[in-house]
């Protein structure tokens, strides 16, 4: 990561929590009412081949005694219509702005994986890792709802997994490295303005 990124994700990280800490603290005591405790889901993911860490997001799932794999239509049951409404606007993911200031993530990169998939493909992920985790990137952009329409026929945790490591591991990593080859800050901002209008398309 090059100093001018680390600068840019530490600056808006921080200016977004002073501004939008009213609306997250609002979020959290909504959540709370609505679903009860734990209002955050934390969990680990990775930013290098060896290298975990711990992923923080509002919870959007009923929870269970234990959880694995991505997310796919095997757990479409589980997803709170207050986690529903959170993932459309993509407001569970206001505690990465955590993540950011630590160093864990930038606000645009490839999705940080989970381990179990680092370590089934550990030369895909030792090239997609090159580049810092993001919140957002190419490969969220442009192929997420297809993704999820994918996980979404799966009907059990083995059908998910097969589906994402066969078909949308390679084709995320193929995005993720070519956002790798054309990095810049101004692809940066161009990658975030496209997420931020995708928000506003999905309100609309």
């Amino acid at each position: 990561m090059t100093w001018s990124k680390r600068i840019f994700d530490l600056f808006f990280a921080t200016l977004l929590v002073v501004i939008l800490g009213p609306i997250l603290l609002g979020l959290l005591l909504w959540l709370l009412w609505k679903e009860g405790r734990p209002v955050f889901y934390v969990a680990e993911r990775m930013k290098g081949v060896d290298r975990p860490f711990l992923l923080w997001k509002l919870r959007t799932m009923k929870v269970v005694e234990t959880d694995t794999g991505v997310s796919g239509g095997d757990k479409a049951a589980r997803i709170t219509p207050t986690g529903a409404w959170l993932r459309s606007k993509r407001l569970d993911e206001f505690p990465q702005l955590w993540n950011i200031i630590k160093g864990d993530l930038s606000f645009v990169g490839p999705r940080p994986p989970l381990r179990d998939y680092v370590e089934r493909y550990p030369e895909i992920y030792k090239e997609v890792l090159k580049s810092r985790p993001g919140v957002t990137g190419l490969a969220s952009i442009t192929y997420h709802r297809h993704e999820a329409a994918l996980l979404a026929r799966c009907a059990t945790p083995e059908e998910t997994d097969a589906v994402y490591s066969r078909v949308c591991v390679p084709a995320k990593a193929r995005l993720d490295l070519i956002y790798q080859r054309h990095q810049n800050m101004c692809y940066d901002f161009d990658l975030v303005f496209q997420t931020i209008g995708n928000l506003f398309r999905r309100g609309g």
